[in-house]
């Protein structure tokens, strides 16, 4: 995926409340042939991770943990994608997600911090971090996908966009940009046929 230089659009409707979502949403593919990766260097991934509330600042994220979380990112979009069309879920991105769901650590601890007080939190070094987030990613794509709002999931109806939103009404695309695209996108149609008849 080729990285350009770009503005990240905002959420697509559902990403706040489910992100899994986000993460399926964080390769955009744009207008042009052009691409981004929100995950496509370990920094980027651990920026996107922090930024969700998924991992700490300064985890110092590898290689390895972002490929996973790409990986992961790639099976759950398989997921999403097979729902939306109506298809079977594929064995291969079930199993990815399940694994990493068993993943997860058993119990949050329990922490004492002077300015929040009691919390708990999983404390555990890198890989395991990485693992938490990979677990509570395929745990809410599963709940997105076995819940209430499974039959409003759905790709976006605008040409070349590549994200999933959670329908509303009749809304089918994840920005106004998109809506936008999509309806000129109609109305040139309409008319080069009436041109052409």
């Amino acid at each position: 995926m080729e990285e350009i230089a770009t503005v990240e659009p905002p959420p697509a409707p559902g990403a706040e409340q489910y992100p899994s979502l986000d993460l399926a949403n964080s390769a955009i593919t744009l207008p042009g042939g052009h691409s981004v990766d929100l995950l496509a260097t370990p920094a980027a991934a651990e920026r996107w991770l922090v930024d969700r509330g998924l991992a700490p600042a300064g985890t110092g994220l590898i290689e390895t943990c972002a490929t996973r979380l790409r990986s992961l990112r790639e099976q759950v979009r398989t997921l999403f994608a097979a729902h939306a069309a109506g298809l079977p879920a594929p064995a291969a991105a079930l199993s990815a997600v399940n694994d990493a769901l068993t993943r997860a650590p058993a119990a949050s601890l329990l922490h004492w911090d002077p300015d929040r007080g009691l919390y708990r939190e999983a404390a555990h070094p890198v890989t395991q971090i990485v693992e938490h987030a990979l677990a509570v990613l395929a745990a809410n794509a599963a709940d997105l996908l076995t819940g209430p709002d499974a039959e409003r999931l759905t790709a976006c109806g605008s040409t070349p966009c590549s994200r999933y939103l959670l329908r509303h009404g009749r809304r089918h695309w994840c920005s106004t940009r998109c809506g936008d695209r999509a309806r000129a996108a109609r109305a040139y149609a309409r008319r080069t046929q009436n041109d052409a008849g």
